[in-house]
C-alpha cells in the first residue's frame, strides 16, 4: 500500500486547511485510515481515523469539534478538514493505513507540514 499526503501549509491561527491522503496498491487490505502528527521534540500522536466501509470515525480530544475526517471511496482518498487552527496544531501530519492482518498502522505517507502562526 502506498500513501500520498498533501495539503499542508503555513496559516494563521483561526484559519483552515484540508489535508488529503490518496491510497494506492492493495487497498482492500486496509480497513481503516488514520491521521497522526508529530510536533518538534514530541512523540507522534494520533489525530483521527476513519473506516472505509462504515465511515466510523475517531478523534483525539485535542481536535474534537475542530477537525473533521472524511473519505471518498471512489478515489481511495481520505481528507482531514482542520478548522479553527491553533499554534499548537503545528506539526508534521502523517496519514497511515491500518492493515487487516496486523491491526496496526503499518503503512505511512511521507508527511506534510502544517504551521500555524499566532
Amino acid at each position: 500500500v502506498q500513501l500520498q499526503a498533501s495539503g499542508g501549509g503555513l496559516v494563521q491561527a483561526g484559519d483552515s486547511l484540508r489535508l488529503s491522503c490518496a491510497a494506492s496498491g492493495r487497498t482492500f487490505s486496509i480497513p481503516r485510515m488514520g491521521w497522526f502528527r508529530q510536533a518538534p521534540g514530541k512523540e507522534r500522536e494520533f489525530v483521527s481515523s476513519i473506516s472505509w466501509s462504515s465511515g466510523s470515525t475517531a478523534y483525539a480530544d485535542s481536535v474534537k469539534g475542530r477537525f473533521t475526517i472524511s473519505k471518498d471511496n471512489a478515489k481511495n482518498t481520505v481528507y482531514l478538514q482542520m478548522d479553527s487552527l491553533k499554534p499548537e496544531d503545528t506539526a508534521v501530519y502523517y496519514c497511515a493505513a491500518r492493515h487487516i492482518t496486523t491491526g496496526q498502522y503499518d503503512s505511512w505517507g511521507q508527511g506534510t507540514q502544517v504551521t500555524v502562526s499566532s
